[in-house]
């Protein structure tokens, strides 16, 4: 004893003795060392918070003698704080009120307890310090750990069985040692006697391998994040941020998320806004392009629009109305989008982007991988209760493309399987009868690169409405040009149609009485539990604002029949004409109008 003080053992002698107690794995290198690292609070620390006085270093969490009764040697008292825990729809551990090591690392970290108290000083006479407690920042973790990554779940097969995309726990590397129970503890990942790759880790969070550790994310290693080597400097959302490393494939994992006090708790996103997390890169400042500005635009899918609306167990038929990329997109498995002009249809499987995204099938039933493109818009325009309105009031009205779509309705557009229709002679080539096209062939940024531009590929955004590739009037007394019907003519050459190939009114119709091709045909399709192929073939589903019912003596009637290949009659009003029955007969290479005495107008 000296001046009624314990004298302690040297520090660094000390220091290997407790080194040795503390290590859960093989023995502690010899260059693995607390001194001079954050955790050095001695009076020769090198940081601004350290004691004024004491030159011991191994002091302030553990001691020789009277130690508080849990391993190794503790010298503090636990802090009987109660903390807020991580919670997520997505979680499938349960988490607990944390214990044993971690406990011992919020001692300090949670900014409630002085550093100077330690249980071999009297509480009258702590180590003075120059900061009474940790000062908030990033050390300083509250007694709010729903912004961090969890601890106090047990780590099992249990849960890797439930959670598909957790490592099974024997195959994780003995370096992120688990507690006795298999629980995740602070010092699963940290190690607090070496900082030798920063911030305390166990193993580096260069190229996300620490996550990875555990986290076995489908289709990461081959996806964008993971593998890009495009540097991060341009970042917008908030260019003071600096990220540990240069890249992106460097920073992996932490681009987007934040193991500690993330500003969105729930999945630790880095941003609070969920779409910033993914426009603070792909605004043209680090992606090729700017998906940023496409979502400004006329018609887009406004994720600006929706604040934190995404979960990733939501359900898609009661879920509120909303759009979030990751809707669309899987970041952890999203890969480069290759390609450019397509000539023809490029069919529907899921590809780059839009990889291991959930979906609904063309039957309605919820998958966590579509395989096709359309399942992925199933989602939204499909049985959603929140889905969007009809911009065209229709003699029959859907607005459920999973419906419209159906492979066995009267009439469709090839989306979810191909039509067997030979009717179809406008069709330009490579496209032909069987062929299956895909909803981005129409709904897509107007300057896409699959059509011709040199933008990104995807229903972003567009200056046509509603979200078109291309222009399409649908006003009433639009005069006919290449321009005005630019979707349709994509795929239906216009030397066809108006060459009257397999309708005989085709050109007396758009041209000469200016009526566009949405009076008479639905671009989805007609569900057959609304329509029949005698009335609704070839699209057929008028327009209300332009066709009205005709009065006939069998009373008013509105109707197409479909009397053979290209032939037909209409009874209804179109343009303050009557037609009653009107008929009509075309046919390949019909290239005039019917015989005006086989017009039956009244």
């Amino acid at each position: 004893m000296e001046n009624g003080k314990l004298n302690m053992l040297p520090a660094l002698p000390l220091l290997s003795f407790l080194f040795s107690l503390f290590s859960f794995g093989p023995a502690a290198l010899a260059d693995e060392s607390v001194v001079n690292s954050k955790h050095d609070l001695s009076a020769r620390g090198p940081g601004a918070i350290r004691a004024v006085h004491e030159t011991e270093i191994c002091i302030f969490c553990h001691t020789p003698h009277n130690a508080a009764p849990q391993s190794p040697l503790w010298n503090r008292v636990n802090p009987r704080t109660h903390y807020r825990i991580y919670e997520s729809s997505t979680l499938d551990a349960r988490v607990d009120q944390p214990s044993g090591p971690s406990k011992m690392c919020l001692s300090c970290h949670d900014g409630s307890m002085a550093l100077g108290n330690v249980l071999s000083r009297p509480q009258t006479h702590p180590i003075v310090m120059t900061a009474r407690t940790i000062p908030p920042g990033t050390a300083d973790l509250t007694n709010d750990l729903s912004d961090d990554h969890p601890i106090g779940f047990r780590y099992d097969r249990a849960l890797a069985n439930v959670e598909r995309q957790v490592r099974a726990p024997e195959v994780v590397t003995r370096d992120l040692p688990l507690g006795v129970h298999g629980e995740v503890h602070c010092t699963t990942c940290h190690d607090p006697h070496n900082n030798e790759l920063g911030n305390f880790l166990r193993i580096t969070d260069q190229y996300s391998a620490i996550c990875t550790t555990c986290h076995d994310m489908t289709g990461w290693h081959t996806s964008s994040h993971a593998t890009s080597g495009k540097r991060i400097t341009g970042r917008s959302v908030d260019p003071r941020e600096r990220l540990k490393y240069g890249s992106v494939r460097d920073n992996g994992c932490t681009i987007c998320h934040k193991v500690h006090s993330a500003p969105q708790r729930e999945r630790l996103l880095r941003f609070t806004r969920e779409e910033s997390n993914c426009l603070n890169c792909h605004n043209g400042s680090i992606s090729t392009f700017n998906i940023a500005a496409d979502i400004k635009k006329r018609s887009a899918h406004r994720v600006d629009f929706s604040h934190s609306r995404h979960d990733p167990a939501e359900d898609p038929f009661t879920m509120p109305r909303h759009v979030e990329c990751v809707d669309c997109h899987n970041p952890h498995a999203a890969r480069a989008n290759p390609i450019g002009v397509v000539q023809g249809a490029r069919g529907q499987r899921v590809s780059g982007p839009t990889f291991g995204v959930s979906g609904v099938t063309i039957t309605g039933r919820q998958i966590d991988d579509a395989h096709f493109e359309y399942e992925i818009c199933f989602k939204c325009h499909g049985d959603s209760l929140s889905r969007s309105r009809l911009l065209t009031a229709r003699q029959v009205s859907q607005t459920n493309t999973r419906l419209e779509f159906q492979t066995s309705n009267p009439s469709f557009h090839p989306v979810a399987g191909p039509r067997r229709n030979n009717d179809v002679v406008s069709l330009i080539a490579p496209l032909r009868t069987g062929s299956v096209i895909s909803c981005t062939d129409c709904h897509n940024s107007d300057n896409a690169r699959s059509a011709g531009g040199t933008g990104a590929n995807g229903p972003h955004g567009s200056l046509f409405e509603p979200l078109l590739v291309r222009n399409y009037d649908r006003d009433d007394f639009t005069s006919e040009s290449a321009r005005a019907y630019a979707l349709c003519y994509g795929c239906h050459s216009r030397e066809s149609i108006l060459g009257n190939d397999s309708f005989s009114l085709h050109r007396r119709h758009i041209v000469d009485l200016r009526t566009p091709c949405s009076v008479c045909h639905d671009a989805h399709g007609v569900y057959r539990g609304q329509g029949n192929s005698t009335n609704h073939g070839s699209l057929i589903n008028f327009d209300l604002s332009v066709v009205s019912r005709a009065a006939t003596p069998a009373g008013s009637r509105l109707e197409y029949i479909d009397t053979g290949r290209f032939a037909g009659n209409c009874t209804l009003t179109c343009h303050s004409v009557t037609h009653i029955q009107f008929p009509y007969q075309g046919g390949l290479g019909a290239r005039s109008q019917s015989s005006a005495g086989r017009r039956s107008r009244r």
